[in-house]
């Protein structure tokens, strides 16, 4: 598929393409990185083969990398690097790019937010990403939206194999080992370090070598227009924001720990008020104040500021600066009417599984009879359950199902459920039996 010449990699008997008789997960597992490679032992990858180039910041610079990329073939590798523990948006602070005949760019987007030209000479290419739902929304922020994909992560879950993190699958299908002791390293730093743009350089090195790998794998498992249809599901979709949830606050960390709505609204009280600094100082939320900071003052409720700096999580100076906030954040939760205090949210869906069999024994039959079917075949086509079908699909077709339960009828209700058709043809019959009423057998008359 791809025009560059691959690195060395390991001999073709290995690769799961070439070896039918065992499926990905049961291959045999290569050695451990301090082995010697004329054993067969995975290489270390710590360089990339071009040489690490320099991130590109200006507009000159850009427009060099778009003619290059323009003259480039074949699949682009792409990757960006974000800083979600250390900053509260989740864009990009680092956009890396390779294809054959043009090499490997490093794009700053802080000085060149719009990427819309090099979109242009790229867009209609297959696009090779790794776990590309992660990526896609802040790709979009600068302009970058694929109109075909590959994702590595999502074809190895296909196939079946069992670690699908780029470095377990690159030590396992080419060889290679990649260091990842910089994925969780604050990208919005300048200058980058030579050593973190190495890494980011290393990242889509070999992508399109991984991608050819498992589509092989893929085309021999005849799994490849599954795949196809996720893909062309993640292109329309993958770049949509994350959904704005209702009441975030609730996800806060130990919030079941606490009992009354009083202590519900100090938690929601506190909560917005950290992410109302955290969004000012574009700063990750739990760097401006933890959860269990949150969480204890909400248990203990404290009306000073002596108090307050006592309890866990109030020691730090950048969280004493703000004790003023925190306690009138706590004050206003004091001083809410009881109408106007957290009532449980309406639940949307089906309820959590460990009811049904109090609210609803036949639908909890249906569910349970359903994730059998899921179960099983999932592992006659050697993948992960989720990937046959979500969880919550199985929930919610289960609770509801559709008033005449036919195979077109469940077909139609799964599609509106978001699933894809290759889902379908695999579960439908089978779906559609478990979710058929078990007749009540007639009881045999006494004598």
């Amino acid at each position: 598929m791809t025009d560059e010449p691959p690195l060395r990699r390991r001999p073709t008997e290995e690769l799961p393409g070439n070896a039918p008789q065992h499926p990905p997960s049961a291959q045999p597992q290569p050695a451990g990185e301090g082995a010697d490679p004329a054993d067969g032992g995975p290489v270390p990858l710590i360089a990339p083969r071009d040489g690490t180039p320099d991130p590109v910041a200006a507009p000159a610079e850009l427009a060099e990398v778009v003619a290059r990329f323009a003259a480039g073939t074949g699949p682009v590798a792409l990757d960006a690097e974000r800083a979600s523990g250390y900053r509260y948006s989740q864009r990009a602070y680092l956009v890396q790019l390779r294809r054959a005949g043009a090499g490997t760019a490093l794009i700053d987007p802080l000085p060149l937010p719009d990427l819309s030209a090099l979109d242009a000479v790229i867009g209609e290419a297959e696009w090779v990403l790794h776990a590309a739902s992660q990526d896609l929304p802040c790709l979009a922020e600068v302009g970058l939206r694929p109109r075909r994909l590959f994702d590595t992560e999502l074809a190895a879950r296909l196939a079946g194999f069992e670690r699908v993190g780029l470095a377990a699958l690159t030590e396992q299908l080419l060889g290679f080992t990649l260091e990842k002791h910089h994925s969780a390293a604050d990208w919005s730093s300048r200058p980058l370090p030579e050593s973190w743009l190495t890494y980011a350089a290393l990242d889509v090195e070999l992508l399109t070598d991984l991608r050819d790998a498992l589509d092989a794998e893929l085309t021999r498992q005849g799994k490849s227009a599954w795949a196809a249809e996720e893909f062309a599901a993640l292109v329309r979709t993958g770049a949509r924001p994350p959904r704005v949830r209702a009441e975030p606050w609730r996800r806060t960390s130990g919030i079941h720990r606490l009992r009354g709505a009083r202590a519900q609204a100090r938690v929601r009280s506190m909560w917005y008020a950290r992410d109302q600094i955290a969004a000012r100082r574009d700063a990750a939320p739990g760097r401006v104040l933890p959860d269990s900071a949150i969480i204890a003052a909400a248990e203990l409720d404290p009306k000073d500021e002596k108090t307050l700096l006592t309890l866990p999580g109030f020691g730090g100076r950048s969280v004493r600066r703000l004790a003023r906030t925190w306690l009138a954040a706590l004050d206003d939760a004091r001083q809410l009417p009881d109408d106007s205090l957290p009532v449980s949210p309406a639940v949307e869906g089906p309820p959590p599984p460990h009811r049904w069999a109090e609210r609803d024994p036949v639908a909890a039959g249906r569910l349970a009879r359903s994730r059998e079917v899921v179960i099983r075949i999932a592992g006659e086509h050697n993948l992960p359950p989720e990937n046959l079908i979500t969880p919550d699909s199985v929930r919610r077709l289960a609770w509801t199902p559709p008033e005449e339960i036919t195979e077109e009828s469940v077909a139609e209700t799964l599609r509106g459920l978001n699933a894809r058709e290759w889902q379908i043809a695999l579960l439908n019959p089978d779906l559609t039996e478990a979710l058929t009423p078990t007749p009540t057998p007639t009881p045999t008359p006494l004598p």
